[in-house]
């Protein structure tokens, strides 16, 4: 017998039937399965929206009521309306919290959003089938993260599942690479993947790898492979990737981000606080700001290192935009909280340094002339979106996947400078250090090159998505197969 949350959840994709019955003679209808993770979540809803926009493909979002309220809310005005105003959102009751009571086959992962992966399979298997009904192919994107949600994808006749990788394809090809023993390639490897790159052990928590581990067995059976990534940034390693993928498509369709029209998305819906940021950058000299973030994963807990952080930044005598929050509850990786900035530091750098507490228009800001720098955790979401602005990178991962992509803006696109070896991640970054760091990033010639390597890229990043570019030839290519 089902449980009242899952008679919950069939209730409602049922009153949705009543949206689907427009689409009874489209011959493609896609459905989005997301990671319930913010950072995840948005980038899908940036897919959807273009895959929107290719001759009225209808686009359905399949994720938990608070995540698709969350993503919503979060990229509403900066999304092109008419394109979000046709997907359709499917708020599924959002999952009780992990319990013994669960099948004996599922695992429980403590860590919400990884639970709400494996949660997601009895709403989207129901909606599913629903929608396979109703079109003569039905297509899911799903994040390769919650492959178990659409394992019964494999069970209808006219659907075809193709897994979203939301991370870049360096970091991707290597994890797997050295999974396999790191067989010789093809390629002289000394020209792609460093001898010394930071191990998943040190990067990777045991339940997180248990996750992954759990996930990706899933993966084999897809007809495709999306990477939300540019070939002009690690195209060799999707050449790579492709190699190993049994004759299977794999497609570039990053940066994702690009998708919406930057250039208008401050003019009416930025908060009065973004403004207040826009504004103090229009008096700043060209190159002359740093601007500090983590994400929206991340919150640095350790008060002894916020306090070297912000003391670093005061000797550096350098600029600075520092948005300090707290990260979302939700996502999987939160550091803690409690910690504050010094005492009096705020007003100690009243007209140096600017802190932000709560909403940051962080492409805006990346895309003006006055940022010069970006101190960054190198989640795969704001590397992107660095590199496209042309704006280097003081690299200062922390899990995951952030220690290779730091390698990868580091080492090999040579557009950033370590705030500190990985080796020493446990140990604490002093003020020196972060002083040093910024300086070089800010104010030296090696700095200054690596901005000259960054703005070139970042012009060649955003022209990729133009008619003609690289990236948009992604797009039409995925498309164009989605919907021979």
């Amino acid at each position: 017998m089902a449980s009242e949350h899952q008679e919950q959840q069939q209730h409602q994709i049922n009153n949705q039937d009543g949206g689907l019955t427009n689409e009874a003679s489209n011959s493609v209808i896609v459905v989005m399965v997301p990671f319930p993770a913010q950072s995840h979540l948005n980038q899908l809803l940036q897919f959807s929206c273009l895959i929107s926009s290719y001759n009225n493909i209808p686009v359905h979002f399949a994720c938990f009521a608070n995540h698709n309220s969350q993503v919503r809310n979060r990229a509403k005005d900066h999304l092109d309306p008419l394109f979000f105003s046709r997907i359709q959102f499917h708020d599924f009751p959002n999952p009780p919290p992990p319990n013994s009571d669960s099948p004996s086959d599922t695992p429980v992962f403590l860590k919400p959003s990884l639970q709400a992966s494996v949660d997601l399979h009895q709403p989207v298997s129901a909606l599913l089938h629903l929608l396979s009904s109703k079109s003569k192919r039905l297509v899911i994107i799903h994040d390769a993260l919650v492959c178990s949600a659409v394992e019964d994808a494999t069970s209808l006749p006219n659907a075809e599942a193709y897994a979203y990788q939301g991370g870049g394809a360096f970091t991707l090809f290597s994890y797997s690479w050295e999974f396999r023993g790191r067989p010789p390639l093809d390629v002289p490897e000394a020209e792609y993947i460093p001898d010394q790159l930071p191990t998943v052990e040190a990067s990777v928590d045991s339940e997180s790898t248990e996750f992954f581990k759990y996930q990706y067995r899933l993966m084999g059976s897809r007809d495709g492979y999306l990477y939300n990534t540019c070939r002009l940034i690690d195209g060799n390693f999707l050449d790579l990737i492709a190699k190993e993928a049994n004759n299977k498509k794999v497609w570039g369709i990053g940066p994702l981000h690009l998708v919406k029209s930057i250039s208008n998305s401050t003019d009416s819906n930025s908060s009065d606080k973004g403004k207040d940021i826009l504004e103090w950058l229009d008096k700043q000299e060209k190159n002359s700001v740093l601007y500090i973030s983590f994400g929206t994963t991340i919150s640095m807990a350790d008060q002894k290192q916020i306090e070297e952080l912000a003391f670093g930044l005061e000797q550096s005598g350098t600029k600075f935009i520092w948005v300090f929050r707290e990260a979302d509850k939700d996502d999987a990786y939160v550091q803690g909280t409690g910690a504050d900035l010094p005492q009096g530091f705020e007003d100690r750098v009243k007209g140096v340094g600017m802190v932000v507490r709560d909403f940051a228009p962080q492409i805006e800001i990346q895309k003006h002339s006055s940022t010069g720098g970006f101190m960054s955790h190198c989640g795969w979401n704001s590397v992107m979106e660095s590199l496209s602005m042309g704006v280097p990178i003081a690299a200062w991962p922390t899990h995951t996947d952030q220690p290779r992509n730091a390698v990868l803006v580091t080492e090999l696109l040579k557009v950033g400078v370590n705030v500190r070896e990985w080796e020493r991640k446990d140990e604490l970054v002093s003020s020196s250090m972060v002083c040093n760091v910024v300086k070089k990033l800010m104010g030296s010639d090696e700095g200054d090159e690596m901005r000259k390597r960054a703005e070139k890229l970042g012009a060649a990043i955003r022209n990729s998505t133009a008619k003609g570019g690289v990236s948009c030839m992604e797009w039409d290519s995925f498309i164009a197969h989605i919907t021979r």
